[in-house]
């Protein structure tokens, strides 16, 4: 089973997630770990979130910045995170991705306010 503080050095997940088909969208994502969990920030006008909303279940895989499978792949469901953790999940980016994080930050603004969710694995 995959350990979230083991991956906390790398900067990409792929996020695998559900269109109401059924089929499979992928999404390199940056990520942060809190209290064991793995946490992506996002912002609420995205794909990714509106098929979250539909349905929770989820893959994940280390990856590179364009999306290329690293390691294998991990189930789990995720969690929208509380206001609390959001504010710290933001903090934790913050300090982890540096200033191309504000970048990132500027770029994403017009699409909604930040967006934090868990993801919790699945026993293998």
């Amino acid at each position: 089973m995959l350990k979230p503080q083991s991956i906390s050095d790398e900067k990409y997940l792929s996020l695998e997630t559900y269109r109401k088909n059924a089929l499979p969208v992928s999404t390199p994502v940056w990520f942060v770990i809190h209290k064991g969990m793995i946490h992506v920030v996002t912002r609420e006008d995205t794909g990714k979130i509106k098929r979250l909303r539909n349905n929770p279940d989820v893959r994940i895989a280390l990856c590179t910045f364009n999306g290329k499978i690293k390691d294998k792949w991990h189930s789990g469901k995720i969690i929208f995170s509380s206001s609390e953790d959001t504010s710290i999940a933001l903090d934790l980016r913050r300090k982890k991705y540096g200033s191309i994080e504000k970048i990132a930050r500027f770029v994403s603004r017009k699409r909604g306010n930040f967006v934090v969710f868990s993801i919790r694995l699945n026993e293998e």
